[in-house]
């Protein structure tokens, strides 16, 4: 799991330093103690625990706190959410197809007009509206082909899509 590119994006966006992705791994290895954790990491307590809340806000983890009877002292079991990774991921996918989507419609549905000094890019609507001369430099504004920019994006909602379903799939089983 920890291997798929979508789930190491994710989890380094919630633990902010590759260095990091031990304490995630002892996690999905099953231990679940932070002193556990720092020790087999070899990672400071704190930067452990700071890690593990860091996961427990993200929705990628959860905790249970019991008493020890003998020292009145708590302990937290910490256990890692694979559901909640899968869940974030599909959010994400999902929001970012819809997005790559919408840019698709705007590109397949409009003409650009673009400035040779590359100052800006304008609908054909805001192109008469501006006389076609760019509004910086003063230059002619040209109709650009967008043919290329079209199959780029479709290329991107079918990459997110394929590495979408691989992920849900692996994931599911």
């Amino acid at each position: 799991m920890i291997d798929d590119p979508l789930v190491q994006e994710l989890l380094n966006e919630v633990v902010q330093d590759e260095e990091n992705l031990p304490v995630v791994e002892c996690l999905i290895n099953g231990t679940n103690t932070d002193e556990e954790i720092a020790e087999k990491t070899e990672i400071k307590l704190n930067i452990v625990r700071k890690i593990l809340y860091r996961l427990y806000d993200s929705g990628l983890a959860s905790y249970k706190r019991s008493k020890d009877p003998e020292t009145q002292w708590y302990t937290y079991s910490w256990e890692f959410d694979k559901n909640g990774v899968t869940s974030q991921i599909e959010e994400k996918s999902t929001n970012m197809i819809a997005s790559l989507k919408k840019n698709l419609e705007l590109e397949e549905n409009n003409m650009f007009f673009v400035c040779p000094e590359g100052h800006s890019r304008v609908s054909f609507d805001k192109a008469s509206e501006m006389g076609f001369v760019c509004p910086e430099c003063g230059n002619e504004i040209t109709f650009q082909e967008n043919d290329g920019i079209i199959a780029g994006i479709k290329e991107e909602i079918a990459s997110y899509e394929e590495t979408y379903s691989l992920v849900t799939s692996e994931n599911a089983k």
